[in-house]
């Protein structure tokens, strides 16, 4: 996994390394805005000792934001929401069954009182994942606030561009 050489803002963890080809798309993300981002590979149910450590320590570590995927039970997002108050974007992963719709549904039906904010299944979830990150944290950066803006402005032209043969 890569993880940024300066204080990293966003947190990354993941179920399996398997997932990593999906997540680098918000790592890709994150990079284009250049916030720093540290990524793991930890297990709800492998690892919980070390993933409870992970979330319980990340804001002294200088995390503002954390994203946690993983697929099947899809418990590792709810593990880490409940081991830090800081906010948790879940992105459910295609599994072994029901096409990524168990693990959509794990992530989304947290119970009361421990909210995670939960993103589509697969890559559109990892972009979308880095982009939320990226709001949240421009709520008290107004640089990054001002790339959003430019790169939502972009979109709009990409689409008002775009020509019909």
């Amino acid at each position: 996994m890569s993880t940024s050489s300066e204080t990293s803002l966003v947190g990354i963890v993941m179920g399996s390394a398997s997932d990593w080809d999906v997540m680098q798309r918000a790592t890709s993300t994150l990079t284009d805005f250049r916030v720093a981002y540290e990524a793991r590979v930890l297990s709800a149910h492998r690892t919980p000792d070390e993933t409870a450590e992970w979330a319980r320590t990340a804001e002294q570590r200088g995390l503002r934001v954390l994203i946690a995927a993983a697929g099947g039970a899809a418990h590792l997002a709810g593990v880490v929401a409940a081991h830090s108050v800081l906010p948790v974007l879940g992105v459910p992963m295609q599994a072994w069954s029901l096409d990524g719709l168990d693990s959509l549904l794990s992530i989304a039906q947290m119970p009361r009182g421990i909210p995670v904010a939960t993103l589509a299944i697969g890559s559109a979830g990892a972009t979308n994942a880095a982009l939320l990150a990226i709001e949240i944290l421009a709520l008290s950066n107004p640089g990054l606030r001002q790339q959003l803006t430019e790169f939502r402005a972009s979109q709009a032209r990409d689409i008002l561009n775009t020509k019909l043969e």
